[in-house]
């Protein structure tokens, strides 16, 4: 699907929220017509699982701290025919419990669906032990899993319908920060797993973006057509399966690419799109990410600014991907 975001008003305003809010909102929603059973590690508050808690109690359990035993409860719930979804913080969902969701989950290839929230960055004064990097990196090696990554509120519901009428192990990234909903303002809008949303058609570059980066993606984009630039910009909320035909026509069409995640850039969006292109479309990438380091404590505005996660540091590193161009 291919829409441009400046056909809208400008005077809109986008909503804020996170999209752990929406997780859970989709969760309580998609419960009246869906039968499936929600899990959590003792964070339902946090992860808003509680929402689905508090309207169908009989269907929702709570595994106490003990992550590695909630994904393999999960996978026995689901080993019944029954969908599932397991919820905890990205950190503890792809970190502690990783052995249970590749033995218990992926190998099996059970129809769980794990709901990380508070991942990357933005989590904020929770610092480097909980400020999950490494999570994308973690799920896309695990065969036939899913990973999704939505960019907003309204994203974020779709993703998780799509997830629960898709067959098979899906691990979804959801963000403590709000963030603003521009999906909500897109016509036509479809979430379809697999498949990116271009906001922006360009000629010059294509910043492809996941996440909470998404929207930061949006404004660098602005920031450069008014140096007359011309940037793509392409929402890639599905990080395995990667849309490679889409990829591959934006290489083709503006010949450099820069790519934006809350998220080490080693394993992540950003080296599974060189992957991509390497073997169909080489071109110039530069990725925008963590560079190999923890996170820290702090606010979560002066953290993205000290990370280099800003529209800023998008348009500047597209700037550069113009200039590598032959």
């Amino acid at each position: 699907m291919s829409t441009n975001l400046w056909k809208f008003p400008t005077d809109v305003e986008p909503s804020k929220k996170a999209t752990r809010e929406s997780y859970g909102a989709a969760l309580a929603e998609l419960g009246e017509s869906y039968d499936f059973v929600v899990l959590d590690a003792d964070l339902a508050a946090a992860t808003k699982t509680g929402v689905f808690k508090k309207k169908y109690p009989d269907r929702f359990f709570d595994c106490g701290i003990a992550e590695g035993n909630m994904m393999a409860v999960a996978a026995g719930i689901a080993a019944t025919g029954k969908n599932v979804f397991a919820s905890s913080f990205a950190m503890f969902a792809a970190g502690r419990a990783f052995e249970q969701v590749r033995n218990a989950i992926g190998y099996p290839h059970l129809n769980v669906k794990i709901g990380a929230t508070h991942a990357g960055i933005t989590v904020g004064e929770d610092g480097a032990t909980h400020q999950c990097l490494e999570d994308i990196a973690l799920m896309r090696t695990i065969p036939g899993m899913t990973v999704l990554c939505p960019a907003d509120a309204t994203e974020a519901f779709a993703c998780v319908k799509a997830a629960l009428e898709h067959y098979g192990p899906v691990y979804m990234r959801f963000g403590r920060f709000a963030v603003p909903d521009y999906s909500a303002y897109l016509q036509d809008y479809r979430f379809e797993i697999g498949r990116g949303v271009v906001y922006r058609e360009g000629s010059d570059a294509t910043i492809v973006a996941t996440g909470y980066m998404v929207h930061l993606a949006i404004e660098a984009a602005k920031i450069l057509e008014g140096e007359g630039i011309s940037a793509a910009v392409v929402d890639l909320h599905t990080i395995k399966p990667i849309d490679r035909e889409l990829l591959v026509r934006m290489a083709e069409q503006t010949g450099a690419i820069v790519t934006a995640e809350e998220h080490n850039v080693i394993g992540g969006l950003g080296a599974a799109v060189c992957e991509t292109l390497a073997e169909t479309c080489p071109v110039p990438v530069l990725r925008v990410g963590t560079e190999d380091t923890f996170g820290r404590s702090g606010k979560v505005p002066p953290l993205l600014e000290l990370y280099g996660l800003t529209a800023g540091h998008i348009a500047e590193q597209v700037r550069r991907a113009i200039a590598m161009k032959k």
